[in-house]
């Protein structure tokens, strides 16, 4: 670790202004907690599949709640320090993860569909940049819709 921060370039990464704001403990945890979210994700498919015998359909579905649910407590918890109190707050909460959720997937779904019909690219490509517009809308919606403060 002490390597990476006596790096040159990453030295001068940090003390970029710009980086600084896009770079801040809130987006890194995010960052780390999704990629967790994933592996958790393919991992119980993959368990549940290979070791269960699951219907693959059914497999991936139970695969994104599980997921879903463990990116729900991760930015709760661990990104956004959720200040929700009481059941009714939490649950209310809750709603608005779920919300925002169901909402990204339908951006996913018809921003995938029209960049596969419409954009000369490779699918996957296409693929790429529809999750990561996702990705950031996920954030924004976590930070500004669900998780802001009560109080």
């Amino acid at each position: 670790m002490e390597n990476l921060k006596n790096n040159k370039l990453i030295k001068k990464i940090l003390e970029n202004r710009f980086a600084k704001k896009i770079f801040t403990k809130e987006v890194v945890l995010y960052a780390i907690f999704g990629v967790l979210t994933t592996l958790v994700n393919i991992g119980s498919f993959y368990i549940m599949t290979k070791f269960f015998h699951i219907n693959e359909n059914l497999a991936n579905n139970i695969a994104i709640v599980i997921a879903v649910l463990v990116a729900y407590f991760t930015n709760k918890d661990m990104v956004f320090h959720s200040k929700a109190d009481g059941f009714s707050e939490k649950f209310i909460e809750f709603c608005k993860f779920i919300l925002g959720r169901l909402f990204t997937m339908v951006v996913e779904s018809i921003g995938g569909s029209l960049l596969f019909k419409f954009v000369p690219i490779p699918a996957i490509i296409s693929k790429c940049i529809i999750t990561i517009i996702v990705i950031i809308l996920n954030f924004f919606i976590s930070k500004f819709f669900t998780f802001k403060s009560y109080k």
